[in-house]
C-alpha cells in the first residue's frame, strides 16, 4: 500500500530522524510512539503530503486516499455541526449541486420535445446513478451515526461549530475523517479530547477498519486495545515491532539485554585477540600469525546496543507556606450553562494534604467545579478558600494560553517576578529546554513541548494547592511518569481531573464521581473506587449508568471496611513494588552469571546474596497471596 524508504528530515540543523524506512499494509494498526519533539507529528505530515522531507522516498499505490487528523485545526465560521461534517463528502456535494441545477432548468423549461431538453434528462439520469454509487442516499444517516458515537446529541446537530470548545470541534474533524473512504488514517492524539464512552466507540471502529491506521498517542490502554504494531522514534532511528505497546516494551528490553550480554562476550574475545597480537608482534617468528589475527579482528562485525533516550524532565512542586487545615469549602454550589444544569447543590470540603481525583463522563461538571474552586467561573452557592491557601491551576487547554509569537524563554521571563526571574534558565533546563531550545518560538513547539512549558510556568508562582485538569494531554509516556512521581512527592493538596486510570493509580486517596449534577465521595484510591463500583476499569465506570445494589451497612461499619480495604491495598502495592525490584535484581544477577560465570562466581558472598534474594522473593510472594486472600474475603 505505502512504502517509506530512507526518509530524513532536520529541524534548525538538527536531524529529527535519518534514513528511516517501513511499509504500511491493509490491517496494520500502528502505534507511533516517542518522546515529545522526536518527530512523530512531523512524520505524519510527511506521509500525508503536508510537508516535504529533506531526502528519501515515499512510494504509494495509485489513487491512495490518506486521511489526517492533526492536533491543531481551523474551522470555517458559520457552519452547523452537520454542515461541517458533510464537508467530508466533497464528491456527493458536487453531485447535489449539479442535480439542483438540472432540476431547476427542467422546472423552468417547456420545450419538452427539444434535443437540449432530452440531453438534460440524460444528464439527470447519469447524475442520479453516480449519486447513488457515491452513497448519496446514505451519507446523512451515516453522519448522524458517527456524530452520536463521538458523543454529540441530536439537539447539537444544528448548532454552529463556533459555539463548541476546541475539544468538540476536534471531534467534528474526527467524524469527517471517519466518514471518508480513506485507505490510510493518520491520527495525531485522537483521544485527547474524548471522554471514555467515545474512546471505547473509537476503539471498536478502528478494530474493524480494513485499511491502515497510524496513531500517535500517549494513552497506553488505548494503544494496547487498538494497535497490532509499534514503531518508536528514538534518537533519530526507528524500532519496528509487530505487537502492541506493552508487549513491545518487554520485547525491546529483552533485546537490549541480549545485545548487552553479546557485546560483553564479543568485547572479551576482542581483548584476548588484541593481547595475542601484542604478544606475537614482538617476535619475528610469530609476525605472520599476528597479521592473521589483525585481519581477523578487522573482519569482526561489532555488536551494537540499541541506544535508549533516557532524558526526562525533572519536576518538583515545592509548597510555599503551610495552609490551614481546611483549604477549600464549598456549600450548595450550582452551575448552569443555559438550560443545562451541570452542578446542583454540591457540597465539598477539602482538607490540607488531601489527594483527590475527579472522575466521570465529559460534561458532568468536573472541569466546571475545578474552575469554580480557582475562581474562574461565576456560580451559585458559596466557595471559600482557607487560611494561607495559594492555588496553582493547570487548565485542560493550558497550552492554548501560550503566546505563539514569544520564545520559550520570553514566555517564562514575562510570567516571572523579581524573585523567580533568575531561576528561569534552571527551570527550563529541568523541563528539557536546554541551550538553543529556549530560543524556539512557542508556535513551532509540539503539543507535548507546549504542555511541558505550561507546567514549567506553574513553578514560577508560590503554591500549596494544585488543581490540575487533564495535565497528561500531549505528554509522552516518560514525561507522564515523571509528572506522576512529582505529584506523589508533592506535600501540598492535590485535585486532579483525569480519565487515565494508569496515571491516577497510586496518586490519590479520595475519589469524587460526577454524575447527574451531583458528586459522590469514595474514601479510597482509584482501585478502591473501582472495587466499590464492582467493575474492572475506569472506562467501564464511566460507561455504565446502573450500579449494582449492595446490602446497606451502618456508616460506622462501612467506614471501618473502607479503612481496612485502603490499608490492604496500600500493603499490596508496597509488596508488589518490592517483588518487582527483587525480580529485576535476580534477573540482573542471572545475566551476570551467564555472561561471565568464573569472574562472577569468584566474587565474595555472591551466591549467599543470590540465595538471600530468592528467599526474600519467596516470602514476599506468600505475603502477596495472604493479602490477596484478605482482599477477596
Amino acid at each position: 500500500m505505502l512504502n517509506i524508504h530512507n526518509l530524513s528530515i532536520s529541524f534548525q540543523g538538527e536531524p529529527l530522524f535519518e534514513n528511516i524506512g517501513f511499509r504500511l499494509g491493509n490491517g496494520d494498526r500502528v502505534g507511533l510512539i516517542g518522546k515529545n519533539g522526536a518527530g512523530k507529528s512531523t512524520l505524519l505530515k510527511i506521509i500525508s503530503g503536508e510537508q516535504e522531507s529533506d531526502s528519501g522516498q515515499i512510494a504509494a499505490d495509485k489513487e491512495l486516499k490518506i486521511g489526517f487528523l492533526k492536533q491543531d485545526i481551523d474551522f470555517v465560521h458559520g457552519r452547523t455541526v452537520l454542515e461541517e461534517s458533510y464537508q467530508a463528502f466533497t464528491e456527493i456535494k458536487k453531485l447535489e449541486s449539479q442535480l439542483e441545477k438540472i432540476n431547476t432548468q427542467l422546472a423552468e423549461r417547456t420545450d419538452y420535445e427539444s434535443e437540449s431538453y432530452n440531453q438534460l434528462m440524460i444528464d439527470l439520469n447519469d447524475c442520479q446513478s453516480q449519486y447513488e454509487i457515491e452513497g448519496g442516499y446514505n451519507y446523512q444517516g451515516d453522519t448522524e451515526k458517527i456524530l452520536q458515537g463521538l458523543g454529540f446529541k441530536r439537539e447539537d446537530f444544528n448548532n454552529l461549530t463556533d459555539t463548541f470548545s476546541g475539544g468538540w470541534r476536534m471531534r467534528i474533524e474526527l467524524a469527517k475523517l471517519l466518514l471518508q473512504n480513506n485507505d490510510i488514517l493518520l491520527l495525531d492524539e485522537p483521544t485527547n479530547h474524548l471522554d471514555i464512552e467515545s474512546i471505547i466507540w473509537l476503539e471498536s471502529f478502528l478494530k474493524q477498519y480494513t485499511g491502515a491506521v497510524v496513531i500517535v498517542s500517549h494513552d497506553k490502554m488505548f494503544l494496547d486495545n487498538v494497535t497490532n504494531r509499534t514503531i518508536e522514534i528514538s534518537l533519530g532511528r526507528i524500532y519496528d515491532y509487530k505487537t502492541y505497546y506493552s508487549k513491545y516494551l518487554v520485547q525491546r528490553q529483552e533485546l537490549r539485554e541480549q545485545q548487552i550480554a553479546s557485546q560483553k562476550n564479543q568485547q572479551k574475545q576482542i581483548e584476548q585477540t588484541e593481547k595475542l597480537i601484542e604478544k606475537f608482534r614482538a617476535k619475528a617468528s610469530k609476525a605472520t600469525m599476528a597479521q592473521s589475527l589483525i585481519k581477523k579482528l578487522d573482519k569482526i562485525d561489532r555488536i551494537e546496543v540499541d541506544e535508549d533516550d533516557n532524558a526526562v524532565m525533572s519536576l518538583n512542586f515545592p509548597i510555599s507556606v503551610m495552609p490551614g487545615k481546611v483549604v477549600v469549602e464549598a456549600e450548595n454550589v450550582a452551575k448552569s450553562y443555559g438550560d443545562n444544569q451541570v452542578l446542583r447543590n454540591v457540597n465539598l470540603m477539602v482538607e490540607r494534604q488531601s489527594k483527590i481525583a475527579f472522575v466521570g463522563q465529559n460534561g458532568q461538571g468536573k472541569s466546571t467545579l475545578a474552575k469554580i474552586i480557582v475562581g474562574e467561573l461565576e456560580h451559585e452557592g458559596k466557595v471559600a478558600l482557607g487560611h494561607n491557601v495559594q492555588v496553582g491551576y493547570f487548565a485542560q487547554n493550558q497550552a492554548d494560553y501560550l503566546d505563539g509569537s514569544k520564545t520559550v524563554e520570553e514566555t517564562m521571563i514575562d510570567a516571572a517576578n523579581e524573585k523567580t526571574r533568575p531561576l528561569v534558565r534552571n527551570i527550563l533546563g529541568s523541563f528539557l529546554f536546554r541551550g538553543d531550545e529556549v530560543e524556539k518560538y512557542v508556535r513551532v513547539l509540539s503539543g507535548g513541548e507546549r504542555n511541558r512549558l505550561a507546567l514549567a510556568k506553574l513553578l514560577l508562582e508560590p503554591l500549596n494547592v494544585l488543581v490540575m485538569d487533564e495535565p497528561t494531554n500531549h505528554l509522552d509516556i516518560k514525561s507522564k511518569n515523571v509528572l506522576k512521581e512529582a505529584l506523589n512527592r508533592f506535600e501540598g493538596t492535590l485535585i486532579l481531573v483525569s480519565h487515565d486510570r494508569d496515571f491516577l493509580q497510586g496518586i490519590t486517596n479520595k475519589v469524587y464521581e460526577f454524575k447527574d449534577s451531583k458528586i459522590k465521595e469514595y474514601l479510597g484510591d482509584i482501585d478502591y473506587y473501582l472495587d466499590q463500583r464492582n467493575i474492572e476499569n475506569l472506562r467501564e465506570a464511566e460507561k455504565r449508568t446502573v450500579v449494582k445494589e449492595t446490602p446497606k451497612k451502618s456508616n460506622k461499619d462501612s467506614y471501618q471496611d473502607q479503612k481496612r480495604l485502603k490499608s490492604l491495598n496500600n500493603r499490596l502495592s508496597k509488596v508488589e513494588s518490592k517483588i518487582n525490584q527483587l525480580e529485576k535484581e535476580i534477573k540482573e544477577m542471572d545475566v551476570e552469571l551467564a555472561v561471565n560465570y568464573d569472574e562472577t562466581a569468584a566474587k565474595p558472598d555472591f551466591f549467599e546474596n543470590y540465595q538471600s534474594k530468592k528467599k526474600q522473593l519467596e516470602g514476599l510472594m506468600l505475603d502477596w497471596e495472604s493479602i490477596q486472600e484478605q482482599l477477596e474475603n
